[in-house]
């Protein structure tokens, strides 16, 4: 319980802009665009500029946030140290980092020369960049012991550059449903990209993690691969040779949610690919998951989204 008073939950970009631009209209790095609005059931995007946050240093200098959706941060200039998880760590410019959800995170300095770009979403929103493409946790950025970030060149930092200013003015433009598309392609684009040079450049080893955190790491692997069939925090207590309860306070500790939380989250996903990428009926979306039955499987799903699998799909068919 103490760790949970030390920190903010931030749910939304909306939440974010209270939180750190608490006086201000409008706080979206881009200008033409004003403030966005967007239904956090259809998923999120939103973009912020590092100069623009760096003025404001008294809303977010040593605060403790776990944020409900995903981040990524490239840095143009000057230098910014941050604790991602229990890491310290000193970005500087032609560097991309990267925090995932739930992920506990706090800024300890930003020089007053730092400039760059601040992106963040939410799984919904990426869901629909294109089908059948890699989840967000397949991403090494985003997983706990792989390095949270990438070093650019000269030419790579441009080229990131062009993209976040590419997926800044399709936000700003955007009218229609292709339009929106356009924005879900740039996001993939720069997280394949980031992919590739992260691949690249970072040696294929795992960094230092404490006893709890390689814990976490393999018990988010295993549900990763077998979420599917195994449901229950016994099962992977029995394939990591742990009790369940220490499994569970280990997992709540590190990700920032209990480990059936965890195993619910991740066959909510799948799901929800399941039925924005295929057309597989309700039916057999609920027997692909193994679940008893459709009535069975509808009630899960409402309860971890607040919505049916029928009304998740037709709020998300594209046309």
């Amino acid at each position: 319980m103490e760790e949970e008073e030390k920190f903010k939950e931030v749910k939304n970009p909306q939440e974010f802009i209270d939180m750190y631009f608490p006086e201000s209209e409008s706080a979206t790095s881009c200008i033409d665009c004003d403030k966005l609005a967007y239904d956090n059931k259809a998923g999120f995007l939103e973009l912020f500029s590092l100069n623009d946050l760096r003025a404001i240093k008294q809303s977010y200098l040593n605060s403790q946030t776990r944020k409900l959706f995903y981040t990524m941060v490239l840095i143009t200039r000057g230098e910014a140290t941050e604790v991602i998880g229990h890491h310290r760590y000193t970005f500087s410019a032609n560097q991309m980092y990267f925090i995932a959800e739930n992920q506990l995170h706090a800024i300890e300095s930003w020089s007053d020369d730092l400039k760059g770009i601040m992106c963040l979403f939410d799984a919904d929103y990426f869901l629909l960049c294109l089908k059948h493409q890699i989840k967000l946790n397949n991403f090494p950025f985003f997983q706990i012991g792989q390095l949270p970030f990438i070093n650019l060149s000269q030419r790579e930092s441009t080229m990131m550059e062009h993209l976040f200013w590419k997926l800044q003015s399709e936000v700003a433009l955007k009218a229609t449903f292709n339009d929106d598309l356009l924005v879900r392609m740039f996001l993939n684009i720069i997280l394949l990209e980031s992919e590739r040079i992260y691949n690249f450049r970072t040696p294929e080893r795992i960094y230092v993690l404490s006893r709890k955190e390689q814990l976490a790491a393999k018990f988010q692997l295993l549900v990763n691969q077998k979420a599917i069939q195994l449901r229950k925090v016994s099962d992977y207590a029995s394939l990591l040779n742990i009790h369940p309860h220490y499994l569970n306070d280990t997992v709540k500790e590190i990700v920032g949610a209990s480990a059936s939380a965890y195993i619910y989250k991740v066959i909510a996903e799948e799901a929800k690919s399941r039925l924005i990428q295929t057309s597989d009926t309700i039916s057999m979306i609920a027997e692909e998951l193994n679940f008893t039955d459709e009535s069975y499987f509808s009630r899960f799903f409402k309860k971890q989204t607040g919505i049916t699998p029928l009304q998740y799909r037709k709020k998300h068919k594209q046309h």
